[in-house]
């Protein structure tokens, strides 16, 4: 597994900078949460790792991979994946489906074996139907899985989303809100899902969670940012007593 490290990472939209001189190391196989008010640049952070930004200074890497200006399908071949705060499913499609296609980058076959199905190509799509059936089983999504994502509550279509990322195959996750929207049970649901993940799938997750009680219960470590800039990183228990990040975002009696 591979270290993601953040080096004075800047990114910057018409003179404002949405992050300032940012260090991070996500060490692999344990749950980094990143926190901060509204606009501190958490999800800006996510974008940069992931493709959609491009920083305007400093360097990401991913191991001995250079992402700094990376596209995101460069980056998910690496085995980044992520999931998104506005879900970005095909609601006219169904939850099988739309964890099928998350698959497209495996189907290691031509147009010509495709057309004629040959035995390569059959072998192929037999492999990655399983996988996808072990991540519905996984994710608890069996009783959906020929329902269209259109029709289900928001809850379980946040955990299609992360359903969705996990179908890559990732050694890293990025998961940007997954709690957002849902209920006590649900996030206890994704909670539990976020632990097994880390566990039994072996796979490092970066988490944006505005949830302090369950970023202090699950993270192993923590960086937090105010208005783009790092303002304090290291275990809950150490975070939790950092002045600058009690005054900025959890707030002074």
């Amino acid at each position: 597994m591979n270290k993601l490290t953040v080096s004075d990472v800047t990114l910057t939209f018409g003179g404002l900078n949405a992050l300032t001189s940012v260090n991070m190391t996500i060490e692999p196989g344990l749950i980094t949460s990143i926190i901060g008010p509204n606009g501190a640049g958490k999800t800006s952070m996510l974008n940069c790792v992931s493709g959609f930004y491009h920083p305007t200074s400093g360097e990401i890497h991913y191991g001995e991979h250079r992402l700094t200006h990376s596209s995101p399908h460069e980056i998910s071949i690496l085995g980044i994946a992520r999931a998104f705060q506005n879900l970005e499913l095909f609601r006219g499609l169904s939850v099988l489906d739309n964890l099928l296609l998350a698959r497209h980058k495996h189907l290691d076959y031509s147009f010509l074996s495709a057309f004629f199905y040959t035995p390569k190509t059959s072998r192929i799509e037999a492999e990655n139907r399983a996988f996808v059936e072990d991540i519905i089983d996984f994710m608890e999504l069996e009783p959906y899985r020929k329902q269209l994502v259109g029709n289900l509550s928001y809850g379980v279509q946040k955990r299609v989303e992360v359903a969705r990322a996990l179908t890559l195959g990732p050694e890293l996750l990025l998961l940007d809100e997954p709690m957002a929207g849902m209920n006590i049970e649900e996030k206890e649901d994704i909670v539990r899902f976020i632990m097994d993940i880390k566990q039994e799938r072996n796979t490092t997750v970066v988490l944006v969670e505005h949830d302090l009680g369950v970023v202090m219960d699950i993270s192993d470590q923590i960086y937090v940012l105010d208005f783009g800039e790092l303002i304090g990183s290291g275990t809950p228990e150490a975070v939790s007593k950092n002045e600058r990040v009690i005054e900025a975002y959890i707030g002074e009696e």
